[in-house]
């Protein structure tokens, strides 16, 4: 939680690993968070630039150049483009408590945009501020709770009219042991059968064996393994290796791998941070 003053810089930067002239670069240069307070008062930073900063210091751990890294920040935040209204639109959606129209919104949302873009440019992202207001007390629990459902139900209803495989692979997709974040898997899922891929979606914590289980039962020549949380990393790391060991291409995405350095020597490909261009590596490593 943020005092409602805001924080200052020293604990920005102890709380988000990032040195002081780094964050002052990123702001002075860069925009993010956007420059706001008047000059000679001390900056204080609210619970929205810390959201802001933490996705500028993960796309950057990715290895993008801090101007593309903030031009992906903006994009992310609904700052510019035209998937900006329709963000707005799910949130106001989800603070009114109302899911029949959170999925209203996001029926809209693809068929002005395409359901790429939708899930990529507004799903993902609104889901992200949701999940931002309820840390920092905007929104409770409930009202996470019932955005959430409402967004899956709408998933499922697109799963359900998605075409039949056409493709000979089949794909494997589960969070790690202990991740309990679904939405990004369920979407990527729907962008695959869409796609042509048949699909075996386990959702959340799912156990090594299970992972094992499932890539035997379906006779499936890939494995997805997603996983948000550091502190899970490596039981998900074992779910990698033991689909590996099974001789299954393996992929594996989600914020516990965004640093290169949690990527080492790992098997498989990481998918990165967007569905598209995880669907085309998939698509490409498959074929």
């Amino acid at each position: 939680m943020v005092d409602v003053a805001g924080l200052p810089i020293a604990e920005v930067s102890r709380e988000l690993g990032v040195p002081i002239p780094t964050l002052r670069s990123w702001e002075l240069r860069h925009g993010i968070p956007p420059l706001e307070h008047d000059l000679g008062k001390h900056r204080r930073y609210s619970p929205a630039d810390l959201h802001a900063l933490r996705l500028m210091r993960d796309e950057i751990a990715r290895g993008k150049r801090a101007s593309i890294a903030a031009d992906e920040v903006r994009r992310i935040l609904g700052l510019s483009g035209p998937e900006a209204e329709h963000i707005a639109a799910v949130l106001v959606a989800s603070e009114n408590s109302d899911a029949a129209a959170v999925q209203g919104r996001l029926r809209e949302a693809r068929a002005a945009l395409g359901l790429t873009s939708c899930l990529d440019d507004v799903l993902l992202p609104a889901m992200q501020q949701i999940g931002l207001w309820w840390q920092t007390g905007r929104c409770t629990i409930e009202t996470e709770n019932l955005t959430t459902e409402a967004a899956r139900a709408w998933l499922e209803t697109l799963t359900s009219s998605a075409p039949a495989p056409t493709r000979s692979a089949s794909i494997v997709l589960a969070c790690g042991p202990t991740d309990l974040h679904t939405i990004g898997l369920e979407a990527l899922t729907v962008l695959l059968r869409y796609d042509g891929w048949g699909c075996r979606l386990l959702g959340a914590r799912v156990p090594v064996p299970a992972v094992t289980a499932a890539v035997q039962a379906t006779a499936a020549e890939a494995v997805v393994i997603v996983s948000h949380i550091s502190s899970g990393r490596a039981r998900a790391i074992e779910s990698l290796r033991a689909a590996h060991a099974r001789g299954v291409t393996v992929f594996y995405a989600g914020n516990a791998f965004t640093s290169p350095r949690s990527r080492r020597n790992l098997p498989g490909t990481y998918l990165g941070s967007r569905l598209q261009e995880a669907c085309e590596l998939i698509g490409a490593q498959l074929s």
